[in-house]
């Protein structure tokens, strides 16, 4: 018997990208660029051919996104044939899955494909497509932070995580807004074909292969950048890279002279919450990074990013997420690999 070639088109994962009338350009985009780029890396190196990408709509043709852009020659979901790994749905118009909405139809085809599609992903308000066609009930999901409360209200049966960057909840994968999908593509890819795959992809992209803020939608780093006076501003990115240093109210009035009153006052005024309140967070985001990316013992993690004992981590993640820390690094320290 005559072995196939390591090359095999079997080896092949087919992701299918369902876009339409009204959908997010970079939604679609994103993804696209992840999942070609791994697989021209992958055939280089000698891994397989990596992906096969097809462009779906609901009747095919062209499709125009909300920016105007047009993106031609989508294949018809009825047309999808053959075995299918992955299904992406973008975001966008998240009306357009609603029973006078152009994408409608996509609803009964999601339903078909979800016994044998290996994965199937929503980037964005892709989500409402998803819960729609009631295959996230019972399960765990995100979506854009502006629409998680829509989401949540409309398909009450969803467990909607606002925070999170991206959701996993085997079979279905939900990321959250727009460039979030490059994130949760690049853990797909890690999944399937490794890190270094994965990052000589993050490196081509000039992204993160992982988020300095870890899962979180908002990060620290985030709200340091924020409209505030320079010199709080200034205070804040220094705080975000020295969590283990001494952050109490007196050390940072200190560090901007400022009395600790005056700085107490200045400090919310400018930001909407009080300094122990954002260090907590930074120390948090650093935390969680901390125990998506190692395995290290949580003495380690919570010594590392400032908090000095456990019960302290646990109390604080707890207080946010909800959850303890050896289940964060459950669901976030990487994807299953099939």
């Amino acid at each position: 018997m005559t072995k196939k070639p390591a090359h095999s088109e079997e080896r092949t994962r087919v992701v299918v990208l369902v876009a339409y009338d009204g959908c997010q350009s970079l939604d679609f985009t994103g993804p696209w660029e992840v999942f070609s780029k791994a697989s021209r890396y992958a055939a280089d190196k000698g891994l397989g051919p990596g992906y096969r990408l097809v462009l779906a709509s609901p009747h095919g043709g062209t499709v125009v996104t909300n920016s105007g852009l047009q993106l031609a020659h989508s294949t018809a979901i009825a047309d999808i044939r053959g075995r299918v790994d992955t299904i992406m749905v973008v975001g966008g118009d998240s009306k357009a899955f609603e029973p006078s909405g152009s994408a409608v139809d996509v609803l009964p085809w999601l339903r078909q494909w979800s016994g044998s599609a290996r994965r199937m992903c929503s980037v964005c308000t892709g989500a409402f497509a998803l819960a729609a066609a009631g295959l996230l009930d019972g399960r765990r999901a995100t979506t854009h932070w502006n629409a998680c409360a829509e989401l949540a209200n409309t398909y009450p049966r969803v467990k909607v995580e606002p925070d999170a960057i991206y959701v996993a909840d085997p079979p279905f994968y939900c990321s959250a807004g727009i460039s979030s999908a490059i994130d949760l593509s690049l853990a797909l890819v890690e999944a399937d074909l490794g890190q270094p795959v994965a990052l000589a992809v993050a490196r081509e992209l000039v992204v993160y292969l992982r988020r300095p803020g870890g899962q979180s939608q908002f990060s620290a780093g985030l709200q340091a950048q924020m409209s505030c006076s320079h010199v709080l501003r200034e205070l804040m990115m220094w705080v975000v890279e020295h969590p283990k240093h001494d952050l109490s109210v007196a050390a940072l009035a200190d560090r901007v002279a400022m009395s600790e009153r005056h700085f107490s006052r200045q400090f919310l005024r400018e930001t909407g919450q009080t300094p122990a309140r954002f260090v907590e967070a930074v120390r948090l985001d650093h935390a969680k990074n901390l125990l998506e990316q190692t395995s290290w013992p949580l003495v380690r993690v919570a010594q590392r990013s400032g908090f000095g004992s456990v019960d302290s981590l646990q109390r604080s993640l707890r207080r946010h997420t909800g959850i303890s820390p050896e289940l964060y690094r459950q669901r976030f320290a990487r994807l299953p690999t099939p």
